[in-house]
């Protein structure tokens, strides 16, 4: 069985044989779908004399090209300096060369990767200042849509799984929808109304890769607040692809990773979607079993083939959470009542000389929340 090797990931003969085919070919770069060590990076370019980079330098230069907004901007470039600063011994093989300077320049004796690491943690620090105010204002924009109120439905899934061509689809909206990777970096909402008349903001959102690095999962954590928060993840699944079962294990990974211990967000509606790519047997299948279960749905978002059963879906899904509640509450306590304001729908109120007799739609889980918060106040 193969083993991957602490010096070069690959054995000698392996990096012999790269070696011969770089040089006859003339290839200028080389992509190793792993991750690798400074150190491997290191090897293997001395080697192929060539530029080398691994599935994490890869991800980082595609969200580059595909950053749009200044967020999205923001995002790309923490995690490409937290991935830069882990290999600064890969960049310098000069580091017996010391520099003088004064001030913030670094004072003698200070060597090229000493000063290149601070200036990268610089740089790092005001990164994460800057999306610290981006965090803030996505959740005060959290804060105005509980106030509305409508639940939030957030689409997830492998990136290219066709999240954005059904989120144009369902919303009458032109976000970029191409096929390619990662073309959806920041987090787009519209307003969209169910059938039963109840509104409701869905979210597109980046595309998830098996192997997610942890340096993007944290730079990116500002989007990813916008699934952590939904009160319905929809999993957009591209059924015709024949990885599809692991791709669902990767995104249901990344999920499990990126939210709370405490969420509250119910378990995923999966939408199988490009149902108008599978041959006639596979779709039988599909559509039967979607019938038989009710955490799925067989959707075509290109032609919107099953658009209409998934909002059906999702509003069923949506009503079994909320309940009426009858809820009294002193007049003194304007807390309380203006938390069951942002997270609940009133639909009646009277008040008495000492009280405030509500009733209220709410989410079980907030209402669990209230009853919490009533027992400590």
């Amino acid at each position: 069985m193969a083993r991957f090797r602490a010096g070069g990931l690959l054995g000698r003969g392996k990096i012999e044989e790269i070696a011969t085919t770089v040089e006859d070919s003339d290839i200028d770069l080389v992509i190793i779908d792993a991750g690798l060590t400074p150190i491997q990076q290191r090897t293997l370019e001395r080697r192929w004399q060539c530029k080398v980079i691994d599935r994490t330098g890869l991800i980082l230069e595609i969200f580059g090209a595909r950053a749009r907004t200044s967020e999205g901007k923001l995002q790309v470039e923490l995690a490409a300096l937290s991935y830069q600063r882990s290999r600064l011994v890969r960049s310098w093989t000069h580091l017996e060369r010391q520099r003088g300077g004064f001030g913030f320049l670094g004072g003698p004796g200070e060597s090229q990767l000493e000063t290149d690491r601070r200036q990268i943690d610089e740089r790092i620090r005001k990164l994460n200042k800057e999306l610290g105010t981006v965090k803030r204002t996505r959740a005060l924009h959290r804060s105005g849509r509980a106030r509305a109120p409508y639940p939030v439905v957030a689409l997830v899934g492998y990136t290219n799984a066709g999240k954005s061509t059904l989120f144009n689809h369902l919303t009458a909206s032109r976000v970029v929808a191409e096929d390619m990777l990662f073309a959806t970096l920041d987090p787009t909402m519209r307003g969209l109304r169910l059938p039963s008349g109840r509104n409701i903001i869905l979210s597109d959102t980046v595309g998830f890769v098996s192997e997610l690095p942890t340096t993007l999962i944290a730079a990116f954590q500002a989007t990813l607040e916008e699934v952590i928060e939904a009160d319905l993840i929809v999993h957009v699944r591209d059924i015709a692809h024949p990885e599809s079962e692991s791709q669902q294990a990767d995104v249901m990974a990344v999920l499990g990773e990126i939210m709370p211990e405490d969420a509250t967000t119910m378990s995923p509606l999966e939408a199988l979607n490009k149902l108008d790519l599978v041959d006639q047997e596979a779709r039988i299948r599909l559509l039967n079993g979607c019938a038989r279960r009710e955490g799925e749905v067989a959707i075509s978002a290109l032609s919107g083939e099953g658009c209409p059963a998934l909002l059906e879906r999702i509003d069923k899904r949506l009503a079994a959470r909320e309940e009426i509640v009858d809820v009294k509450v002193a007049l003194a306590n304007g807390a309380a009542i203006a938390w069951l304001y942002a997270h609940g729908e009133v639909i009646a109120r009277t008040d008495d000389e000492a009280f405030a007799t509500l009733r209220v739609t709410i989410s079980a889980a907030n209402h669990g929340r209230f009853k919490r918060r009533a027992q400590v106040g």
